[in-house]
């Protein structure tokens, strides 16, 4: 039986992006932290958001326009305490974002006073965005990137899948680590933490066409389901609107602030379409503008729709979405110009894992904080811009209840060695990637945009057929990077499908033609492990 490598830390962070480093930054003055990065540090969706953070800054604007802007994007699903306690924590959670650098746009006001630019999204009623440029995201890694780099208390170790949550045998509720997989050295090893984290995003990779990094697979959902916590609200997966289509141009998203700004989505001979759809146009909640996009390019047989710009004065553009100008640049678009063309693509994960508002879990020091967490705030679709808000304030939630345990008794308990005596060296690694092809197609195709009944109970049954497979070859190989993603991506993708199929009604990102109408009284989807897995 092989020894696996045993690491030793107080707080086991898996996940490297806005959630996870502001988790390791503020615990970092009071215990020894590990970062797991799936791959480089910055390789996460972070780095990719372009849009901003919702706070209220405005004198003219206020909190409770702020709760009430996101309980109506979320469908009626919504947590209203849990909408409450983020907008209350919003402005306190990005000052502490300024503190560590964070180069937010400012201007100069009436009285040629520095104040911070804001900008407006679909949903929300004010101008209340915090962004830097276009380029939001990337700012907020760096800084923190930068900040976590420099900490004596912090290890990151890069290029480290977690593979699954070790469960304490004297106590089953209780979490004693993980067991990772070191990409870098391609061997199992062993991290012991007194408190375990899971920040590692959402799960837009079970669909073949996504706005997210290739990180995004599921995992932390997965592993905790595995170990035995609740989810809910899978069903709900935002379709970005608005992605690139262009052949070179994988996974580029154009952010929601140019509609914010003006910009208007038309057919290919600039015809606009979005006023047929809802009365905000091309402001409506994202749902919508996802759905109508879907539709006109069904109803046309057209490869995308346009999003068109030009009008606003070219220095005005260039200014504000110098990220998205250079990148159309680059493939020979001019957006000052000529329209962008534009698809939808899987974007942001509304559900997850369960947790109350200090980020915990149903198993013992286990917390999830940002996209793989479930925390009631987006409902049944998340409004733009309140993503990494969420990410920030809960990461600061999470640490205050881990500061208040840091000093509790800790007892020591052997933890079971990975076993690798029966399995093998896998030469048929072309069975993965089939498989894993086979699943984005076929969660597209049926639990896509639009789903219907039977397209459900055709993903359902071809997810129990791959797991099968999978299963079989998780217990004969040797793992890798692409068989462990599979094995999470498989799993996410039935937690999707089974939520969606308990919704017997169309509601916020979950539209089945099967139930058109909205129920009276409607409630999380709620999934419970013992149900469809042996525990």
């Amino acid at each position: 039986m092989h020894q696996a490598v045993e690491h030793q830390c107080d707080l086991l962070i898996i996940g490297s992006g806005a959630a996870g480093l502001s988790l390791a930054l503020k615990m970092a003055q009071k215990c020894r932290i590990i970062v797991l990065s799936k791959s480089s540090i910055g390789e996460g969706s972070t780095m990719y958001a372009q849009g901003g953070i919702a706070a209220v800054f405005d004198e003219t604007d206020s909190i409770d326009s702020h709760v009430e802007d996101t309980m109506i994007a979320g469908a009626g699903l919504c947590d209203r305490a849990a909408v409450e306690f983020t907008a209350g924590n919003a402005k306190q959670a990005m000052e502490w974002l300024i503190n560590f650098g964070v180069p937010f746009d400012q201007e100069t006001d009436a009285q040629g006073e520095a104040r911070f630019h804001l900008t407006r999204e679909g949903g929300h009623s004010h101008r209340r965005i915090l962004h830097a440029a276009d380029a939001t995201g990337k700012a907020v890694q760096t800084t923190l990137i930068d900040a976590v780099r420099n900490h004596p208390n912090i290890e990151v170790f890069e290029r480290y899948n977690a593979v699954d949550l070790i469960r304490s045998r004297l106590a089953p509720n209780k979490v004693l680590g993980a067991y990772t997989w070191n990409r870098n050295l391609e061997r199992v090893e062993v991290v012991r933490s007194r408190f375990v984290a899971l920040a590692t995003g959402g799960a837009s990779k079970v669909y073949q066409y996504t706005s997210n990094p290739d990180v995004s697979s599921g995992d932390g959902i997965a592993m905790a389901w595995r170990a035995g916590c609740r989810v809910a609200n899978m069903e709900f997966n935002q379709f970005h609107p608005t992605c690139l289509y262009h052949p070179q141009a994988r996974n580029f998203l154009i952010t929601e602030a140019l509609r914010g700004e003006g910009a208007y989505l038309t057919h290919a001979d600039g015809t606009r379409f979005m006023h047929k759809f809802h009365e905000l146009a091309e402001l409506a909640p994202r749902d919508v503008v996802a759905r109508a996009i879907d539709y006109e390019m069904k109803r046309l047989g057209a490869d995308c729709m346009y999003l068109d710009i030009r009008h606003k004065p070219a220095d005005f553009i260039i200014k504000h979405f110098p990220t998205i100008y250079r990148k159309c640049r680059s493939l020979g678009i001019d957006i000052t110009r000529e329209p962008i063309p534009i698809v939808p693509a899987a974007h942001y994960s509304c559900g997850g894992v369960m947790t109350d508002f200090d980020a915990r879990t149903d198993l013992d020091n286990l917390y999830a904080i940002g996209e793989v967490a479930y925390t009631g705030l987006h409902g049944a679709n998340r409004m733009a811009s309140n993503s990494l808000l969420e990410c920030v304030v809960f990461a600061r939630a999470a640490a205050t209840h881990i500061m208040q345990r840091l000093d509790q008794a800790d007892e020591k308990e052997d933890v079971l060695p990975w076993d690798e005596s029966k399995v093998s060296n896998s030469d048929e690694e072309v069975v993965i990637q089939h498989n894993w092809h086979e699943l984005r197609l076929f969660m597209w195709d049926y639990v896509g945009i639009v789903r219907t009944n039977k397209r459900l109970e055709r993903a359902l049954r071809r997810i129990e057929l791959l797991k099968q497979e999978v299963d079989e070859y998780y217990s004969n190989f040797r793992v890798s990077n692409n068989l462990l993603e599979l094995r999470n991506l498989l799993t996410v993708s039935e937690l999707i499908v089974r939520c969606a199929m308990q919704r017997k009604e169309s509601r916020g990102l979950h539209y089945n033609l099967d139930y058109p109408d909205l129920q009276d009284t409607p409630q999380p989807s709620v999934l419970f492990p013992q149900r469809y897995q042996k525990r």
